[in-house]
């Protein structure tokens, strides 16, 4: 595919009658299809329909969240939000014609049975009844984007964005740090009314939705929203009650040799972010610098990498600085038309900068992949929970290059990293644990979803210490998280891909060309398998089992354990 940089890529808005009724009538072709031929070739225009429709949302996507303020694309975003469902739900359609066909065994033939598992899964997922309350739910999740987007606090004597406070927040000036997060949390605490409108009204909407496809709350309909296929909420607390059984108590360790490391026995909330006493390594260099060191590093990394890093720079397909107005957080967008993949972050100097470019490059690299394979967008990504896979193990195969970013800082950027990895498995289990019961139990008030919130603290991560920090200290950290708003139970992904990576990671350090290969193997396989069938593919243990966290996590602490003696 020709090289087309961003800045050059054409947006239209999609006329939505048209596409609706483009859909209606692939419908009715696939409810009079004679074979499965006919119908593998009506699934391949709704690919040509898809990916048409979707280049133009990516873009507006995009772009209204590089500058929140832009009143174009704002209104394209908003359009999107109340149009889209009505595209979705005629593609629902259309699946549940390829469901009902009884040549349906033809595209299963071309594509493999899990496009139908997959297609099941979506179908149960939505109907014509939800659409005015999924237009109702977008608008509620792009106004807390645009309410996120706006902060701005003084502080420093300058007026930063929320991510800008982050290199504050790891200040070696222990009451910097405290007045950074004060600062953060007076933002969210002076529009503490808005925030927490806003989740009553999407706990409300998501429960109606559900309601109306027959379950009882939202919590089973995320679970087809979020198209997983082979486990369940069993599964899901199975593992969580072993990351706070197995993984809390080895996390709370490493938590104190830190706070003993940087020499402060009597560790506030405030103080979590310091690794090490003379500071924490940060990448030298600037936004520029930092992303020419990263294609550098997959120019060497492997051939495949190689193509990948030189098509994403020279289509210019990178935001990285924060700035007012832009959205917050980082992630990965695939526009179809163009086959490329889109990293959005905001650097703020910290080595969180390096972390979320390699993970974003995880997706994009996986996403590259499959666009050479040519796969439709059904088979090209897995469930979320296996993308995040491609991610996260990413930033610790890069790791022989990690050099370039922290020169003699490595090896403590490597420590905190995996540090990091395994105390993330505990929040992410409480993220997941928040969202289970307040779905549940809808008539919380909001101080009563904050207490909810600081339970869960003291279960999966008891070494936190909130001390007088205003918001944080009331238990309304989670307003922070834009996931638990915009993309609700997506953060146990993260947990079951982390179990994963940290497997990887354990590869790694023992053969990196070993793991180099399963990994490429695994991104090959795109969406062609299961989640669990991807994690035995690669020859891993899959967390539901009983007993089988323990290990992994055991391994990742000792290893820091060593690394910690060594510095």
């Amino acid at each position: 595919m020709a090289v087309c940089k961003f800045s050059d890529m054409q947006y239209t808005r999609p006329d939505v009658a048209q596409v609706t009724a483009a859909y209606r009538e692939l419908t009715e072709r696939a409810r009079n299809a004679q074979n499965g031929e006919q119908l593998t070739a009506i699934f391949k225009e709704h690919s040509a329909l898809s990916d048409a429709f979707n280049t133009s949302r990516s873009l507006a996507q995009i772009r209204h969240t590089l500058d929140t303020r832009d009143e174009f694309y704002d209104q394209e975003n908003d359009f999107f939000n109340q149009k889209g469902p009505d595209v979705e739900n005629a593609q629902l359609e259309l699946c549940r014609a390829f469901l009902a066909s009884p040549h349906k065994e033809g595209l299963a033939k071309e594509y493999g049975q899990i496009l139908l598992q997959k297609m099941e899964v979506a179908a149960a997922a939505a109907n014509e009844e939800v659409v005015e309350l999924m237009r109702q739910e977008n608008a509620l999740a792009s106004q807390y984007q645009k309410l996120y987007a706006s902060g701005q606090v003084e502080f420093d004597g300058k007026t930063l964005t929320l991510p800008e406070l982050g290199p504050y927040q790891q200040s070696l000036d222990r009451s910097v740090r405290k007045a950074a997060f004060e600062a953060s949390g007076k933002f969210f605490d002076d529009h503490r009314e808005e925030l927490d409108d806003i989740y009553t009204k999407m706990i409300e909407n998501r429960n109606a939705q559900a309601r109306k496809l027959g379950y009882e709350n939202y919590v089973p309909l995320s679970y087809l929203r979020m198209g997983r296929l082979g486990y369940d909420q069993e599964d899901v607390k199975r593992f969580r009650d072993q990351v706070a059984q197995s993984v809390t108590p080895l996390a709370h360790e490493a938590m104190k040799a830190q706070f003993a490391r940087v020499g402060l026995p009597d560790a506030k909330f405030y103080d979590g972010p310091i690794s090490f006493k003379d500071g924490n390594p940060v990448p030298q260099g600037t936004a520029p610098e930092l992303l020419a060191k990263a294609v550098k590093m997959y120019q060497e990394l492997s051939p495949e990498t190689a193509q990948f890093i030189d098509f994403m720079a020279e289509s210019q397909l990178f935001d990285l600085e924060s700035r007012p107005g832009k959205a917050p957080g980082g992630y990965c967008e695939t526009i179809p038309g163009y086959g490329a993949p889109f990293i959005f972050s905001n650097f703020n100097g910290t080595s969180g900068d390096v972390d979320v470019l390699t993970h974003e490059a995880g997706h994009a690299f996986q996403a590259w992949v499959a666009v050479q394979q040519g796969m439709c967008q059904e088979l090209a990504s897995p469930g979320l929970e296996s993308c995040e896979i491609h991610s996260m193990s990413m930033e610790f195969l890069t790791s022989p290059w990690h050099h370039l970013f922290f020169g003699k800082d490595t090896g403590k950027y490597a420590l905190a990293h995996a540090q990091e990895a395994l105390t993330f498995l505990p929040y992410g289990c409480m993220v997941d644990e928040f969202q289970h019961i307040v779905y549940a139990q809808p008539h919380l008030t909001p101080d009563e979803r904050n207490q909810v919130w600081l339970e869960l603290e003291h279960k999966y991560r008891p070494w936190n210490d909130f001390e007088d920090l205003p918001f944080y200290g009331r238990g309304a950290g989670w307003q922070r998280q834009l996931h638990i708003y915009q993309y609700p139970f997506y953060y146990i992904d993260y947990c079951l891909a982390q179990f994963t990576s940290l497997q990887f990671f354990a590869a790694h350090l023992k053969d990196p060309k070993d793991a180099w290969q399963r990994y490429l193997a695994l991104v090959k396989k795109g969406g062609s398998d299961t989640y669990s069938g991807l994690v035995h593919a690669a020859g891993f243990k899959v967390p539901f089992d009983q007993g089988a966290v323990a290990p992994v996590a055991q391994q990742v602490f000792d290893w820091v354990k060593e690394q910690n003696a060594k510095l």
